[in-house]
C-alpha cells in the first residue's frame, strides 16, 4: 500500500508497505527496522516475534518512547508477556499489531505528535 503526503520534513514517515518491505520518505528496505518521528535504526536483527528478546525491546527503550508499537509480521502474534513487562513497568504503553496496521497506525500517531516508537518485523 502506498500512502499519500504532502511533505516529508515532519520527519520520518512510513511512505508505503507491502508483505516484504516497508518504504520511509520513499527508500525501500526489506529488513527489519525501528523508526521514530526523529530516528531510524536500520538494523533491527529480528526475524520474527517468536525471537522477540529483551536486547530487542532494550533498542527500543533507547529511543526513550511515550508509546511502542510492534509490528509483528504478516499476521498479528501476541509474545509472552514476560518479554515487555519491563515497557509496562516504567508506564510505557505497548502494542502489538500486524505490520501493515503498525505502519497506518505509526503514521496517525506520528502526525498528531505522539512520541511513538515503532519496531516493524520485515
Amino acid at each position: 500500500m502506498k500512502f499519500a503526503q504532502d511533505t516529508q520534513d515532519q520527519g520520518y514517515v512510513i511512505t508505503a508497505y507491502d508483505d516484504d518491505s516497508v518504504s520511509i520518505n520513499g527508500k525501500p528496505f526489506k529488513q527489519s527496522l525501528i523508526i521514530s518521528a526523529s530516528q531510524l535504526d536500520e538494523n533491527w536483527n529480528l526475524d520474527s516475534i517468536e525471537f522477540l528478546q529483551n536486547e530487542h525491546i532494550d533498542k527500543i527503550l533507547l529511543f526513550k518512547p511515550e508509546l511502542i508499537i510492534i509490528g509483528t509480521g504478516n499476521r498479528l502474534v501476541f509474545p509472552a508477556v514476560e518479554t515487555y513487562a519491563a515497557i509496562i513497568q516504567q508506564g510505557i504503553g505497548i502494542d502489538f499489531m500486524d505490520t501493515g496496521a503498525a505502519c497506518r497506525t505509526y503514521n496517525i500517531l506520528m502526525s498528531e505528535g505522539r512520541d511513538v516508537v515503532t519496531g516493524l518485523i520485515l
